[in-house]
């Protein structure tokens, strides 16, 4: 019996369409269906028997474990142990072509992606399950990157195919061993090791407060010029608030008060704090104890990440370490939170 075929629009993918393979997935179905490199073939991969069924369609070895396809970057974390080095390599290349090999949570290793194309990240939100997926076609075979070439070997053997025309990039992911004392290139794609380490080597420090329109601006900012004076180039800085709901400029006097140390931060926009930020910061620094405690509540293995900003300045001298809002207060309110918050981002330029 040939394989049932869905034709689909690779960008727009029709919900009809997508609901029927998810169902077809959720029921220990095997699909076939395209991905942004190649492409994939997949199951549930909490399904034993579809996973078995699978292994024996691709002519795979036993200990040759598949890698999953997850739906979102924070999905890495049901896998693998969290690190910020390793959020900092998904949050810039996932989605997209990059499989990422770490440790799992039973003491062996795993591999991971997330694919940047419509379809396939439509499939596996909708099914609601990590899908074991290699590459459609049997082992030895080149990889098709289209759904005539990935049918030429799997006609009859799975029981759906979404056709969602050619894949774009039209070659494998490239494949990062994670699990050793450095990067290894297991698999050349179009991203380097170069590109890998550099990312992964770079500093993200990340400011906190509750609007990210006044203090925490302030401090991103401060902290960028300082940086840029010292020539480095390796650290990233950014900014959060906790109560972002609409994004928004600095305020004018954070503006204004910027201006006078010849920092411009008309760009800014405001950001809500979320999960990715805080686990690839590898500092965070709060202006109040209540940012702190929000974070550690929302994110607790990020804990010893995070900091109050006053407790790295000279000034304090057994006082508050909070750094309070000046919002609704005058431009000499923010000219003095802005002297305050200097003072700890002087000496945070040493320290990192």
């Amino acid at each position: 019996m040939k394989t049932k075929v869905l034709k689909i629009h690779s960008d727009f993918p029709e919900k009809a369409a997508i609901a029927e393979a998810a169902q077809a997935l959720r029921a220990g179905k095997v699909v076939i269906f395209p991905t942004e490199t190649v492409y994939g073939v997949g199951v549930d991969c909490r399904n034993p028997q579809a996973v078995r069924r699978l292994r024996t369609i691709k002519r795979r070895a036993d200990d040759k474990p598949f890698a999953l396809l997850l739906p979102y970057v924070e999905s890495a974390g049901r896998h693998t142990a969290e690190s910020a080095g390793l959020y900092k390599l998904l949050s810039k290349y996932w989605p997209g072509p990059l499989t990422v090999v770490v440790p799992d949570k039973h003491g062996g290793t795993i591999g991971l992606r997330m694919p940047r194309h419509a379809v396939a990240l439509s499939l596996i939100r909708e099914a609601g399950c990590d899908i074991a997926a290699p590459s459609a076609n049997f082992e030895g075979h080149p990889p098709p990157v289209n759904c005539s070439q990935a049918l030429r070997d799997l006609d009859g053997l799975v029981d759906l195919a979404i056709d969602g025309g050619e894949a774009e990039e039209g070659q494998s992911s490239t494949v990062v061993d994670l699990t050793l004392s450095a990067p290894k290139i297991l698999r050349t794609g179009g991203i380097t090791l170069e590109d890998i380490q550099l990312t992964m080597k770079t500093k993200i420090i990340l400011f906190v407060c509750t609007g990210n329109s006044c203090r925490s601006v302030m401090a991103e900012y401060l902290l960028k010029d300082a940086l840029k004076k010292a020539g480095r180039k390796d650290v990233e800085v950014l900014s959060a608030g906790t109560s972002v709901f609409l994004r928004a400029p600095a305020t004018q006097h954070t503006l204004d008060v910027l201006n006078t140390q010849g920092i411009d931060a008309s760009e800014h926009i405001s950001q809500p704090v979320d999960s990715l930020l805080l686990k690839k910061a590898d500092l965070i620094l709060t202006m109040t104890n209540s940012h702190r405690q929000q974070i550690i509540e929302k994110i607790p293995e990020v804990a010893a990440r995070v900091y109050l900003l006053r407790e790295f300045s000279e000034r304090v001298q057994g006082g508050p370490l909070d750094v309070e809002d000046p919002m609704g207060g005058t431009v000499q309110d923010y000219a003095m939170c802005m002297s305050m918050i200097k003072d700890a981002v002087n000496k945070i330029v040493g320290l990192i």
